[in-house]
């Protein structure tokens, strides 16, 4: 089954993330809220462990889908943030 809610929060998580670069925050406020609150929000550790249980499952095809669609809607994600920031 795809792990959909740790998927959701890590784009947007990213869209966040983006959102703070275009808007330009810089300084403690960008360290407090991008490392600090974003890097709480998303979860690295858990999409890895849930990737590496659908392998051990051997359900490839969602393992896959899940790796890859997380980098690329990520990064999508991150880029809308980022220049919905800078058009703000």
């Amino acid at each position: 089954m795809f792990p959909l809610g740790t998927f959701v929060v890590n784009c947007t998580g990213a869209f966040f993330l983006g959102l703070l670069a275009g808007l330009d925050v810089a300084g403690d406020a960008r360290l407090v809220l991008g490392t600090g609150f974003l890097g709480a929000y998303t979860t690295f550790s858990t999409w890895m462990v849930e990737a590496q249980r659908l392998g051990e499952d051997g359900d490839w095809t969602t393992m896959w889908l899940y790796l890859l669609g997380s980098m690329l809607a990520g990064l999508a994600a991150a880029g809308a943030g980022w220049l919905l920031g800078e058009a703000i």
